[in-house]
């Protein structure tokens, strides 16, 4: 396991000002050969610098179509796994700090999911197609690839979710529940007759074999830790003090939010919603802190909050800083090759089947 080297004091020292300037430095004496992807979720220091914003996905298709040699991804680990796995492990990818990983993907390692894919199959299950967010490892994204299952995006999870409903029946969902619960009752299945949730601490995910077989969608127990701060309470408070306020949130947020909300949808969803609106408009957005932020800063003439009043920050994805990009690109610039992401050819290869499968559905 890699770790995060210091980064050394010239840098670190650096004032903002000072460190603004190299990284525009640099990145024009590296010139074409080098890109910075920054997700939407990063600081805006970062951002600042990106040549291409936007969710895990696009940026992922960012690195494949590129030319470049280098990709700084300014974004979490399974963002540069995915990376490296779509450029065939051909081009330096590198996350400026190794500890910007997602809580979310964790609560799915590929040894409880292979531990539970055996639990179930030994209670009698069969046809099961296994779909996976693409908010998860490499080693879950081989796991489902083997096993003839698919990737989604919170973008594309319904025509996922529909076609592996036509594949199987059951589609074990990982490793967010609230996306998965949400999506399969926009199509209008029960989320008490025809879900359950897996947890994979307890036997049989704590269920009879009786229900494992009479339920069409399994949930993995596993949630993005920001969209969880997200209340109903809020949304009752907005209502009740700005009633022309929308109300649009991510479909990782719970269920019982996605409810009572005017509109839910992915990120891509939300700024396309936003940037379509009324000069005049107000939006409380359940999203994270610093996208919601950008948006309120780039449609002055619009009303732009956080649904949860206090800091919805990605922690993980926060660690990455200016001055985590400057030190990258001047290893770069030194011939030095700092924080590279690399996935193996086998779990590559696994990968690459459940992907394509997800851009045949796209």
């Amino acid at each position: 396991m890699l770790q995060q080297e210091p980064i050394p004091s010239q840098i670190a020292d650096m004032s903002d000002a000072e460190a603004h300037a190299y990284v525009r430095r640099l990145k024009a004496e590296l010139g074409d050969d080098t890109i910075i992807l920054g997700h939407h979720y990063q600081r805006d220091e970062v951002i600042e610098h990106a040549d291409y914003t936007g969710d895990s996905l696009k940026l992922a298709r960012i690195a494949r179509d590129s030319k470049a040699k280098n990709i700084i991804f300014c974004g979490v680990h399974f963002m540069a796994e995915t990376a490296d796995i779509l450029t065939g492990g051909e081009r330096f990818v590198s996350l400026p700090d190794l500890g910007a990983g997602c809580d979310m993907a964790d609560m799915a390692e590929a040894r409880d999911v292979t531990d539970s894919w055996r639990e179930a199959t030994r209670a009698g299950a069969s046809d099961i197609i296994p779909v996976t967010y693409i908010n998860s490892s490499a080693a879950l994204k081989a796991f489902v690839g083997k096993h003839g299952g698919v990737i989604c995006t919170s973008s594309n999870a319904k025509a996922v979710i529909t076609w592996a409903l036509s594949k199987g029946k059951h589609v074990f969902f990982f490793p967010d529940q609230h996306l998965g619960r949400n999506i399969a009752k926009g199509l209008g299945f029960d989320p008490t007759k025809d879900m359950l949730l897996w947890d994979p601490k307890k036997p049989l995910g704590g269920h009879s074999t009786d229900v494992i077989h009479s339920r069409k969608i399994w949930l993995w127990k596993g949630h993005c830790p920001v969209h969880a701060l997200f209340t109903v309470h809020q949304v009752k408070k907005i209502r009740e003090t700005s009633p022309e306020t929308k109300i649009l949130v991510h479909p990782e947020c719970a269920m019982e939010i996605v409810d009572v909300s005017d509109l839910s949808g992915s990120t891509d969803y939300i700024i396309k919603t936003v940037e379509a609106s009324s000069p005049g408009s107000k939006w409380a957005i359940g999203t994270e802190k610093h996208l919601v932020e950008r948006l309120a800063a780039q449609h002055p003439d619009k009303t732009i909050t956080s649904l949860n009043p206090f800091t919805c920050l990605c922690g993980t994805m926060n660690r990455i800083s200016l001055r985590n990009l400057a030190w990258v690109l001047d290893g770069l610039k030194a011939g030095r090759k700092f924080n590279q992401i690399r996935v193996t050819k086998d779990i590559a290869q696994d990968s690459m089947a459940a992907l394509d499968r997800m851009f045949a559905l796209s």
